[in-house]
């Protein structure tokens, strides 16, 4: 199929530049990985792949919890904040970040 339209998108730079990345690792410029996700949609008559909010572990979802089980969370938070067993967010990202990546 012949291309001969052009589509104009406003993206997060950050975004665009890792996806960039990613893509030109595995030998796929931008506009052809944009035309693969549109044949998938036409192909499959939506987004095709699922969208949805990830689901949290019964352990952290406070829709799950009762109040009694939110003020326990909070008081043993507190207390390992008053023992010093805490860091920084900071740090902890940067853990994450060395662990994950």
């Amino acid at each position: 199929m012949e291309k001969s339209t052009t589509l104009n998108l406003r993206i997060n730079p950050t975004l665009k530049k890792e996806a960039e990345s990613v893509l030109s690792r595995l030998g796929i410029p931008m506009s052809v990985a944009v035309d693969m996700f549109l044949n998938q949609v036409v192909l499959s008559g939506g987004i095709p792949f699922s969208v949805s909010l990830p689901k949290a572990p019964a352990s952290v979802d406070a829709a799950k919890m009762t109040e009694a089980d939110i003020h326990a969370k909070i008081l043993k938070g507190y207390d390992s904040y008053k023992e010093g067993r805490t860091q920084d967010a900071a740090n902890a990202f940067s853990q994450f970040r060395e662990s994950h990546f």
